[in-house]
């Protein structure tokens, strides 16, 4: 099917399953886990190949470990889906209503966005979750894949069309896009897709930005920032860096940078160096932090770059002011962290810190929509339009006014002796 069929086919089936009852969008994404489970041994066949294929052309260590989808990764997945199901259906909820007259109600309602094409990386995982928080936020979806993970894609994407199918979804709400060709043809379908949602670097969301007249919900680089202040426990700082960095090295809330209080680094930096070492990261340093352990000189493109491997750059910051200033000169808005016991200090850096996700005494790793309660989520956006942060269900969802009258007509409301609106909220 070429993408302008394709398309077609999702707008047709996105006001169909605008309509649908929630329990019946709940219900197919318990038969897509159920498919999952049942159908691992595929699945994992089909990773396999495309793991084979990656590391032939010598893909890094960081992009494999994405690209794996095991047992262990379907179940967590199928978690997902099981915890998404619980979550309220995001269709239909009343979020304002108004009196303007008597028996005249104005109410904003609910509703989905339409049709969404996603654009992402290559964790097979995140096909599962965005297809399925599209699925219940009532949104009709078409997905494009890294070509690294081709044959997981396509074996997942074919096992939730069927189970989806199944469960009496309207047929043609999701799609696969397969080549980069499908991917420029989608940016000129304006009149058919409603929201385009890239993930991947800053000049690869600039490109679909430039390239399209269709709205574009970005979510770019991960150049998040982990700030020791002066204020600091010092032991907290160290855990907290480490997860931050070592969790999980190759994805977009992984701290980068580390700045450290100058009033503190002669304390602290010895014991992150050597955590850092037992894992195996890789520290560059600002000629300060040079004073105090060893470290390769830290370049001005250091600051501006996402790793997403074991390597962390660390700057000794005079103050408060100037760890805000780096974060937000370099940073990209996406997950920020500081480590304090003044909450005065803890909370000027909240107020300051231009990001979605500011952090204080916790983990840059909790930035992620499972763990705030969405369910999952299509990606993490450093736009500051409708969505910021992890974009859940609320992300991809939209509004309706519905004004209910009974014979209202606006000549009684305008001229000599007119009648005056009453505007009173309903309970």
């Amino acid at each position: 099917m070429n993408i302008q069929k394709m398309a077609d086919a999702a707008k047709a089936a996105s006001t169909r399953l605008a309509a649908t009852d929630g329990t019946l969008r709940d219900n197919a994404l318990s038969v897509i886990a159920k498919a999952l489970q049942e159908n691992q041994s595929e699945i994992i066949a089909a990773n396999q190949r495309d793991l084979e294929n990656a590391q032939t052309e010598s893909l890094s260590a960081p992009l494999l470990k994405r690209l794996k989808f095991d047992e262990s990764k379907i179940l967590e997945t199928c978690e997902g889906l099981e915890s998404l199901r619980r979550l309220p259906d995001p269709v239909g909820g009343t979020l304002s209503a108004t009196e303007l007259d008597q028996g005249l109600e104005l109410y904003k309602v609910s509703c989905p966005i339409g049709v969404i094409g996603v654009i992402f990386e290559s964790r097979p995982d995140a096909l599962v979750q965005i297809s399925s928080l599209c699925l219940k936020s009532g949104n009709a979806v078409l997905l494009k894949g890294g070509r690294e993970a081709a044959h997981t894609n396509k074996t997942l994407a074919a096992l939730i069309t069927t189970a989806a199918k199944r469960a009496g979804i309207p047929d043609g709400w999701i799609g696969l896009m397969e080549t980069r060709t499908d991917v420029q043809e989608l940016l000129g379908l304006d009149h058919t897709i409603d929201l385009i949602i890239p993930r991947g670097s800053n000049a690869f969301v600039k490109h679909i930005m430039d390239n399209t007249s269709i709205p574009v919900l970005g979510h770019a680089d991960g150049i998040c920032h982990v700030y020791v202040d002066k204020e600091a426990d010092l032991e907290m700082a160290i855990r907290i860096t480490v997860d931050s960095k070592c969790q999980y090295v190759s994805v977009c809330n992984a701290a980068e940078t580390l700045l450290v209080h100058a009033d503190v680094a002669q304390d602290f930096l010895p014991g992150i160096q050597a955590a850092l070492a037992a894992r195996n990261v890789e520290i560059r340093g600002c000629p300060q932090t040079a004073q105090h352990i060893d470290v390769i000189p830290a370049t001005e493109i250091d600051w501006q770059t996402e790793y997403l491997d074991h390597v962390l750059s660390i700057k000794i910051v005079p103050g408060l002011g100037q760890a805000i200033d780096h974060i937000n000169r370099y940073g990209s808005g996406h997950t920020d962290v500081i480590v304090s016991q003044n909450k005065q200090r803890a909370d000027n850096f909240t107020r300051l810190v231009d990001t979605a996700n500011v952090m204080l005494n916790c983990s840059s790793r909790f930035s992620d929509g499972f763990r705030y309660g969405l369910g999952a989520e299509v990606g993490i956006s450093t736009n500051k339009i409708h969505a910021r942060g992890p974009v859940g269900m609320e992300g991809l969802m939209i509004y309706q006014w519905r004004l209910k009258g009974n014979g209202h007509i606006v000549s009684d409301y305008t001229g000599p002796g007119s009648k005056p609106f009453t505007h009173k909220p309903i309970q």
